[in-house]
């Protein structure tokens, strides 16, 4: 692709994690080497990062992006990498996601002590993770384990684990695989988990690159990091989500996935909703063309609550 000409600079806001921050300079990277124009990070403290409260107890999804989205639409920054899984569902007035770029192995991992993999951990074993979705679908695996809520940022939460964070309370934590692939900690998983097992939140793994939407330079630079397949998986596991009117913080897995079928690329999603403490869950997949990606995600919505989804997101532990 010719490098163009552009050289005003743009500027990024940002988390001020080392895995925002790490994300963010990818995106930054990847815009330079595209267009030629320069970009600086600007860090945006969130409500997210300030509190050490649970994020259901926040609010649960946006609260780790609106003070960034206030930036964006103030005009103190002039585009936003946010992680996919934690953006609402609905659309921002006044802002667009101009990108979703190649997305990252959307699994969930497994670190653990002695390196363990999930069944060979004993029973009572102490499991931390941040994301009630794993509590839920952990605990429907009828392992015995003790799963517990953690927050903290991904070294946090490695440091707790026994043998691999000094003396370390816990037996093991679950943590995005793409996180860690991100931040070159890919070494310390003991095993990333089948989709069977732990099916992967709605947009893990994913990034969305937002700017204001009247800003037309700004789109076309971002734009060309665009990824036609992850932008059409992320539409079909959101809008799963958003049907089943639910966030980040409830029980709900989507996950999405493009392969050849008989007329072209197809898309094939599968989504679950399990009860918090475990004892119940519904299933089910659907698979259509990646244009109807979000009309896709919507039928197994409506499949899913026929089947009693609503009840089960309902359960408290």
């Amino acid at each position: 692709m010719t490098t163009s000409t552009v050289t005003a600079t743009l500027r990024l806001g940002t988390r001020g994690s080392e895995l925002a921050r790490t994300q963010s300079q990818a995106v930054a990277d990847a815009i330079t080497a595209a267009t030629g124009a320069p970009v600086e990070l600007v860090p945006i403290v969130t409500e997210g990062d300030r509190s050490p409260a649970a994020i259901a107890q926040l609010g649960g999804t946006g609260v780790f992006v609106a003070a960034i989205r206030r930036a964006l639409l103030e005009g103190t920054v002039d585009l936003a990498v946010h992680s996919y899984k934690d953006l609402p569902t609905a659309a921002e007035p006044g802002l667009t996601i101009a990108a979703v770029p190649r997305r990252e192995d959307p699994r969930d991992a497994l670190v653990a002590r002695d390196g363990l993999t999930l069944g060979e951990l004993p029973p009572g074993s102490k499991v931390g993770t941040g994301a009630p979705r794993r509590v839920a679908q952990l605990r429907a695996l009828g392992l015995g384990l003790d799963v517990v809520p953690i927050r903290g940022n991904v070294d946090t939460r490695m440091g707790r684990v026994r043998g691999v964070g000094e003396p370390g309370d816990l037996d093991a934590v679950v943590l995005a695989r793409a996180g860690l692939t991100r931040l070159g900690r890919l070494g310390a998983i003991t095993e990333t988990l089948d989709p069977l097992q732990v099916l992967p939140a709605p947009a893990q793994g994913a990034l969305a690159v937002e700017c204001r939407t009247g800003d037309a330079r700004t789109r076309e630079l971002i734009g060309r990091l665009e990824d036609a397949s992850a932008r059409a998986c992320v539409a079909a596991e959101r809008s799963t989500l958003a049907a089943l009117e639910a966030g980040c913080s409830a029980p709900v897995a989507a996950y999405a996935e493009v392969a050849e079928g008989e007329h072209g690329p197809e898309l094939f999603l599968r989504a679950s909703v399990t009860a918090i403490d475990g004892s119940d869950a519904v299933r089910g997949s659907v698979s259509g063309p990646l244009a109807d990606a979000a009309a896709l995600g919507r039928a197994l919505a409506d499949e899913l609550l026929d089947r009693g989804a609503a009840e089960l997101m309902a359960v408290r532990s």
